[in-house]
C-alpha cells in the first residue's frame, strides 16, 4: 500500500508503555465484554429482528436528514463519551524505531477510512462520527471492560474506540501466515467497519435483540454481524483502490487474511476439528466473499448480509 507521505488521523491515542490496570467497566454489549473483536484462536439462518437491514441503514440516513438522532431512540445504544465531541488529540508514548513507522501506518489506515466514509455519508447529507483508535501494549481498559493483547484488536461501541496492540500483526504475520501491510489494514477497516455498524443502528439492535436469544441464534446473528463488518472494509479497498494507492499483490493479502482468520481455518489449525456450531465470525469462504463483494461494488446496498444467504 502506498502510505508514505499521506494524512496521519489526529483521532489516535498511544497508551503504549502504560499499565492497563486492573478492574472492568460494564459493557453492556453482551459478547467479550462488550468487544467486537477479530477471532484468535451453527445455524447460518439469522432470527427475524434484523432482516431488511438497508431500509434501516436507509431510514437512519433519512431521520439524520431530518434533524433526528436516531441512535437516542435505540435503547442499548453506546453508552460512554461519545455523544457529541470525538478525540482529536494524537497523545504521544515515543517507543522508536520501527513500531513508529507502525504507528504511522495505521494512523494513515485510519484516515484513509475517515476519508471514505466521510464521503459515503456526505453523499447522503450527512456528518460521520469518526471512530478514535487507541494503541496499547499487553492490556488496556475500555468502556467495554479490560482486555489483554490475547484478545486481539476489537472495537467498544461503548466508547466508539478501536483497541489494537501493534504486536498483532507480527502475529498476524507468524502464526496466522497473514503477512503483508494490507493484510495489517484490513484489520482496520474491518474494525472501523463495526464502528459504522454502531453509528447507523445496527448494532445497538443487535445488541437489544440478542438478549432474547439462545446462544446458537447469537452465534448466527454475530457471523451476520461480522462478515458485514468485512463487506465494509471491502468497501474501503474499492475507494482506495480508486485513488491509486494499492500495489500489486495488495488485495491478495487482504483475501489470505480474510482466509486465515476463517472460523474454520483457526479451528483445524488451533484443534485439529471443526465445530460449525461454535462459529461467530464466518468461514474462511464466508469471510473472502463478503469482502471481495464490497471491494467489487463500493456500494452499501451490495453489503446485507442480513436479507442474503451468506
Amino acid at each position: 500500500m502506498r502510505w508514505k507521505g499521506r494524512r496521519q488521523s489526529s483521532n489516535v491515542e498511544d497508551r503504549r508503555g502504560r499499565s492497563g490496570g486492573g478492574g472492568s467497566f460494564p459493557g453492556g454489549f453482551g459478547r467479550s465484554g462488550g468487544r467486537i473483536r477479530l477471532p484468535m484462536g451453527g445455524s447460518r439462518r439469522a432470527g427475524g429482528g434484523l432482516s431488511g437491514i438497508v431500509v434501516l441503514v436507509v431510514l437512519f440516513f433519512v431521520l439524520r436528514a431530518c434533524g433526528i438522532d436516531p441512535l437516542e431512540m435505540l435503547s442499548g445504544g453506546s453508552g460512554g463519551p461519545g455523544g457529541g465531541s470525538q478525540t482529536t488529540t494524537t497523545q504521544q508514548q515515543g517507543t522508536g524505531g520501527a513500531s513508529d513507522e507502525m504507528k504511522q501506518f495505521v494512523s494513515v489506515v485510519l484516515a484513509e477510512t475517515e476519508d471514505t466514509w466521510n464521503g459515503i455519508f456526505e453523499s447522503q447529507g450527512l456528518d460521520y462520527k469518526e471512530p478514535s483508535m487507541v494503541l496499547f501494549t499487553d492490556s488496556v481498559r475500555s468502556a467495554c471492560g479490560f482486555a489483554s493483547a490475547a484478545t486481539g484488536p476489537f472495537y467498544c461501541p461503548g466508547d466508539q474506540k478501536v483497541y489494537l496492540d501493534l504486536g498483532f500483526f507480527d502475529q498476524l504475520a507468524r502464526r496466522f501466515e497473514a503477512s503483508g501491510d494490507f493484510a495489517q489494514a484490513y484489520v482496520v477497516a474491518h474494525e472501523v467497519g463495526h464502528h459504522v455498524q454502531n453509528v447507523t443502528g445496527i448494532l445497538p439492535r443487535f445488541n437489544e435483540m440478542r438478549q432474547r436469544m439462545s446462544q446458537a441464534e447469537a452465534n448466527a446473528m454475530s457471523i451476520r454481524v461480522e462478515l458485514q463488518a468485512d463487506c465494509f472494509a471491502g468497501i474501503w479497498a474499492h475507494y482506495t483502490a480508486q485513488k491509486g494507492l494499492l500495489d500489486d499483490g495488495d488485495i491478495e493479502e487482504a483475501l489470505n487474511a480474510a482466509n486465515q482468520i476463517g472460523d474454520d481455518t483457526l479451528q483445524r489449525r488451533t484443534q485439529g476439528y471443526v465445530v460449525p456450531e461454535s462459529f461467530n465470525h464466518g468461514t474462511s469462504q464466508q469471510r473472502r466473499t463478503w469482502f471481495a463483494r464490497g471491494l467489487k461494488s463500493g456500494r452499501l446496498a451490495d453489503c446485507d448480509t442480513f436479507n442474503e444467504p451468506i
